[in-house]
């Protein structure tokens, strides 16, 4: 079967880039991957992983083996580019487009007629739109949706990810997608190169349709875990177990509440909001409470410890857990770092850090002399208090018995 596009560029090799290069590479196309960490680059050449991933490494040494997959630091010529750059926050959580701005930069100069792009990086309603703006100005020698339709000589589209972290390879290939086009025409090309991969159906829409999907979908989930955060909040104030009034309520045909933790972190759901917010903060009330109570229950945690860790003298805190979720080595916007880089700042004690999935401790707790990364066991036995952030299958195999004596803090209700 002839393959609609025989070449793709994939800038960004990161979480989501590196995956969907080795899905497009597995299924026969030449992928060139663009990444500016020199490091990662060197890695996937050698058939390597920088992150960790289930199978994931597999589908790279795959790839690289076959000669499908290789990597660079900067883009050359392809039939068609698929944008997956990081779109933190700023101060004030106003959206941070430089990246992808770089990524059009760099981008820019090997374009030709007839190519596709796409940009799959989680952005404000508009950023399509300014993205396709940029490439025009950096190439008036070529025409761009945004000036004359679906007569262009670059085809541009919004694919926003939709995975979950652990699952990734499955996902890239199961779930649905929303393919936003900056025309019908750019939508459908989009369309025949997703479907190389995509078994899950493929929804066409318009570019600002397709990034208000993305954004709407983390806000739902940040708004449903606010509630059960808030609840643990209240159940706590009450003296009430969260974890069996949840699991109570929940046998209710029509309720379905989530988990309540130490916070909500990671490069989607902590971040995506905001950007509602910030276009349109006199309406997204809601959304912004929720924003509010789930950056604020790492407070709350930390002043728990902090009114334990007094009835010490010096006390050792077994913090175990620095993932933003379970069984996964991503830290990012991780409210688990957050409250041990609180904790390390205050001083309060010995500070025995767990987090299996990395072989040394992030930069922010590196060098600390009262900070410590060690096993489970090396970590809960001199502990005085046992705080558990993250829900890893490790930590739910851990023998009760090795908690008697202890302070247990269980934001992830595992040891009920």
């Amino acid at each position: 079967m002839q393959l609609p596009f025989a070449k793709v560029g994939m800038i960004g090799l990161g979480y989501i880039g590196l995956p969907t290069a080795a899905m497009l590479a597995n299924r026969g196309v030449e992928v060139i991957g663009v990444d500016i960490n020199e490091r990662s680059v060197q890695l996937i050449n050698e058939g390597k992983v920088p992150i960790v991933e289930p199978d994931l490494d597999i589908a790279v040494r795959a790839a690289v083996t076959m000669g499908k997959l290789r990597a660079v630091t900067k883009p050359e010529p392809a039939e068609a580019f698929v944008i997956a750059v990081p779109t933190p926050f700023a101060e004030g959580h106003t959206p941070d487009l430089r990246f992808i701005e770089s990524a059009a930069r760099a981008l820019a100069p090997v374009l030709e007629k007839g190519n596709l792009v796409v940009l799959e990086s989680t952005s404000p309603v508009g950023t399509t739109d300014k993205f396709c703006a940029w490439l025009a100005q950096l190439r008036p020698d070529l025409t761009f949706p945004n000036e004359v339709g679906e007569n262009a000589d670059i085809q541009v589209a919004y694919c926003p990810e939709r995975v979950l972290p652990g699952r990734v390879l499955l996902e890239l290939v199961a779930n649905d997608r929303i393919i936003g086009g900056m025309t019908p025409l750019c939508a459908q090309r989009a369309q025949d190169l997703y479907q190389i991969f995509v078994q899950g159906t493929l929804h066409l829409t318009d570019a600002r349709s397709a990034e208000m999907v993305k954004l709407t979908e983390n806000a739902f989930r940040d708004v449903n875990i606010a509630f059960a955060n808030e609840l643990s909040l209240l159940c706590e104030r009450f003296e009430l177990d969260v974890w069996e009034v949840i699991e109570l309520a929940n046998r209710h045909p029509r309720v379905n509440i989530l988990k309540p933790g130490p916070g909500v972190g990671g490069h989607c759901i902590s971040v995506d909001p905001w950007f509602i917010v910030d276009s349109a903060p006199d309406l997204a009330n809601l959304i912004r409470t929720a924003r509010e109570v789930n950056d604020g229950k790492p407070e709350h945690v930390l002043a728990k410890v902090r009114s334990i860790a007094q009835r010490f003298k010096e006390p050792v805190i077994a913090c175990l857990g620095l993932s933003f979720k379970p069984d996964i080595d991503d830290l990012r916007e991780s409210p688990a770092l957050h409250i041990a880089e609180r904790l390390a700042d205050a001083q309060l004690g010995q500070l025995a850090v767990v987090e299996p999935h990395i072989s040394e401790l992030p930069p922010s707790l590196r060098g600390r002399n009262q900070v410590r990364l060690t096993d489970v066991n090396g970590a809960i036995k001199p502990a005085d208090i046992v705080l558990l952030l993250v829900d890893h299958k490790q930590f739910r195999r851990v023998d009760r018995q090795s908690l008697r004596e202890k302070v247990v803090i269980d934001t992830r209700g595992i040891w009920r």
